[in-house]
């Protein structure tokens, strides 16, 4: 008799610890982005765990059912937000399940004044960090061997991430499925998210989805949705000038200035990476041409050697 072997497919799992008069927004904008994750294809379970089965928030709110932190057992694969919280006396239960955690090499992610947990736990020793900005001179001060750096999103150190706070979190948790899942699919996220994807300039910054998204322009923002949604079509200036309410030599102007490059580098720098992605999985040349708002086949091969130094030919 033959045995059919069966097996379990275990999902990515993100585990937020809740402490004492945890910060909401600090929670619960990783936790949205992992959840729309699901929602577009790479699904995530999210588990809430702490030292109590329920815990107060900063602003009063009550969260129940919190699964005890010696009740699951934590995977290498395993990501770990502690969200940050109102600064008091060291959790020794929390720092405790902190070291093993590291030693068991699952990847550490802390928001806000998370990272003073971290820290407490001896975790951040040697490696670069970041906290909240009124943070900053204190995690320096109270844990020397840490290296605290100032105005900055994130900071990754090995499978390290610690972020500024507040809405940072978000930044972080999009970095992470970045990483995972690929910038399109970041990018895709945050658009579902209705958030810009803003990126550090040390960070690694491959994909021009992302790569000119670090300015504050809110307008300049609209401009570059646009224009990754509309690869396909004529893009001209008049048109996208419309968009944001001024005219072109003021758009051409402002695009420049807050992104470093053209509106035209910006554009065939995102039409030679989507026809990049289209040929590596098969499709013919012709249709990708035409996805991408090439004027003809020709043009495609002209700017994917211009850009990447091989013939599409070699891509497929």
């Amino acid at each position: 008799m033959t045995k059919t072997a069966t097996f379990t497919l275990m999902l990515n799992r993100v585990i937020f610890f809740i402490a004492s008069q945890t910060h909401i927004l600090d929670l619960a904008g990783p936790v949205q982005v992992f959840y729309e994750s699901a929602e577009y294809g790479h699904p995530y379970e999210i588990i809430y765990l702490s030292d109590q089965p329920e815990k107060a928030c900063s602003s009063g709110l009550m969260i129940g059912q919190l699964q005890h932190i010696n009740d699951v057992h934590i995977r290498q694969d395993d990501i770990i937000f502690i969200p940050g919280f109102q600064l008091q006396a060291d959790n020794q239960a929390l720092k405790d399940w902190l070291i093993h955690i590291a030693h068991a090499g699952a990847t550490l992610c802390s928001v806000c004044t998370g990272s003073f947990a971290l820290a407490a736990a001896g975790i951040l020793d040697g490696h670069g960090c970041t906290t909240h900005w009124k943070y900053t001179q204190r995690l320096q001060e109270e844990y020397p061997e840490t290296k605290v750096f100032t105005n900055r999103l994130f900071v990754k150190s090995g499978n390290i991430y610690t972020s500024a706070g507040i809405t940072t979190g978000i930044d972080l948790a999009l970095f992470i499925i970045e990483e995972r899942h690929g910038p399109a699919f970041a990018w895709q996220l945050a658009a579902e998210l209705v958030v810009y994807i803003r990126r550090d300039g040390d960070d690694s910054q491959q994909s021009v989805y992302l790569r000119y998204r670090r300015h504050i322009n809110n307008h300049i923002h609209q401009v570059q949705d646009y224009i990754i949604h509309h690869l396909d079509q004529k893009l001209s200036l008049d048109v996208l000038a419309a968009l944001v309410h001024t005219g072109s030599r003021n758009l051409t102007r402002m695009f420049k200035a807050a992104t470093g490059i053209t509106i035209g580098q910006y554009i065939e720098s995102l039409r030679v990476e989507k026809a990049v992605n289209l040929l590596k999985e098969k499709n013919k040349v012709t249709i990708v041409a035409q996805q991408c708002g090439f004027k003809s086949v020709v043009q495609l091969r002209s700017m994917v050697k211009k850009y990447t130094g091989e013939l599409p030919s070699k891509m497929s």
